[in-house]
């Protein structure tokens, strides 16, 4: 890493630099997904009933990822505080100990979800017209997790590191991968959803061997390297501890969407579950770049942090809020104001549009709160406060939205579905806003003690 950028650079230079790769990686990244489901939604006769069919596999794959999460964003963020406390020899290990860990995680991941993957599609919202096709898809996406978490985990230490533009790159080959892949596994060669998870998996091979490749080589200052692969108990539990925010949001995903595939088979029917998938991927294209400015963000905020510079700290955060709530806003217009073109880039069967206008503009109600909820949460993950990073994560997706989306449907039945969001998503923005306070306060006493 190039100690001097934090010094001579701006903060809003420096944000930029390591945001806008990040940004371009996230919003790539997200075309796995989309691209998969654009293509699923145009296979003649069945599309709608195949989205629904992975719109129900969806949870399995948000349970992969929680543990790339766990792993990659903890080590990054660790990573990055332990170079701005210029300590490269902790940051090798930690590298080392993310790496293996990964590894153990993927390959038990894998094994657990081939034994058990039909009883978990069935409880996941797979009924007899579509289990056929969440299978197809989940048999494949298990057996590469070892790739899609690797790619993950490694990118995100690849950006703690200093390396915004190589992580940017990572994704790059294989989001592009995906996309040239997936029309050629679906339509060429006749092998429907199962085509589209065996180009999602090739695209993680192509991603993952990229990343080690670069890991390894001299063009990093601190490679990874054997002698750091072996588990430190310390290292692992100051990885998890900051991992464990994000770790636990992506289960609280899955559990979330479990919950809303339920509910919408119960008032909606098989299509609500193709629908909800389909509005999920739209609303991941406009989050991906807040996400982008959170992995811009957050190397910034650790070194800052480290180096105890907390104004720094403040005006990234900041800067970063601002961004993201602008961004945020932009996705509410459209999702508001043109939402059956955007669903039209999936299916456009009428009764598809019908319900899927009127959940997209219910669900998307309170969009533009959500980009300064999710970059707070990043930023007390950062500065390595794992609780309070917990639980602002947890409180839109568990603390708020659970009860909500097991009550309200109860009441109002289908419009109960889709406003707990809106809902769950002010409820946690107005908690957030209060330990946002509470940490400025806490940063400005400790400048002042230091300066008498």
């Amino acid at each position: 890493m190039d100690h001097s950028q934090f010094h001579e650079s701006s903060v809003g230079k420096l944000l930029l630099k390591f945001s806008i790769p990040a940004i371009v990686g996230m919003v790539v990244n997200a075309l796995y997904t989309v691209v998969d489901r654009f293509f699923i939604g145009k296979m003649p006769d069945v599309g709608a009933l195949a989205l629904s069919g992975v719109g129900a596999a969806f949870p399995i794959a948000v349970v992969i990822m929680s543990f790339g999460m766990l792993v990659g964003i903890g080590a990054g963020s660790r990573i990055s505080i332990a170079l701005g406390e210029n300590n490269e020899e902790r940051a090798a290990k930690i590298l080392g100990n993310a790496f293996l860990m990964n590894i153990i995680f993927s390959i038990a991941l894998s094994v657990l979800g081939l034994l058990f993957y039909k009883p978990i599609l069935s409880a996941f919202g797979a009924t007899a017209s579509t289990m056929e096709y969440a299978q197809e898809y989940t048999v494949i996406i298990l057996m590469g997790v070892v790739f899609t978490n690797t790619a993950f985990a490694m990118n995100n230490c690849i950006r703690g590191l200093g390396y915004p533009n190589m992580g940017m790159i990572t994704l790059l080959l294989g989001a592009v991968t995906n996309i040239v892949l997936d029309p050629i596994f679906i339509f060429v060669l006749d092998m429907g959803v199962q085509g589209a998870a065996i180009a999602t998996v090739i695209s993680q091979i192509v991603s993952s061997i990229w990343a080690v490749y670069f890991l390894t080589s001299k063009k990093v200052n601190i490679p990874l390297r054997f002698e750091n692969m072996k588990l430190d108990l310390q290292i692992i539990l100051n990885i998890f501890a900051i991992g464990m925010s994000p770790f636990a949001m992506q289960l609280a995903a899955a559990l979330v969407q479990i919950l809303f595939n339920n509910n919408l088979n119960t008032y909606a029917g098989e299509l609500g579950i193709g629908v909800f998938s389909s509005i999920n991927s739209i609303i991941m294209l406009f989050f991906m770049p807040i996400f982008g400015i959170n992995q811009g963000a957050q190397p910034i905020i650790g070194y800052y942090y480290g180096a105890k510079d907390y104004a720094k700290v403040r005006k990234t955060y900041i800067l970063a809020a601002i961004s993201a709530t602008i961004l945020a806003s932009f996705g509410f217009l459209a999702c508001q104001l043109a939402p059956a073109t955007l669903l039209g880039i999936f299916n456009k069967e009428e009764d598809f549009l019908r319900l899927g206008v009127y959940g997209m503009r219910v669900f998307t109600a309170m969009l533009p709160v959500v980009g300064f909820q999710i970059v707070s949460s990043n930023l007390f993950q950062a500065i390595g406060e794992a609780s309070t990073a917990m639980l602002l994560s947890l409180s839109r997706q568990v603390i708020m939205l659970i009860p909500l989306i097991l009550i309200l449907p109860k009441y109002y039945g289908l419009l109960g579905v889709w406003v707990s969001t809106p809902i769950s998503d002010l409820l946690a923005s107005v908690l957030t806003l209060i330990f946002i306070i509470r940490i400025f306060r806490k940063l400005s006493k400790i400048e002042g003690q230091a300066r008498s």
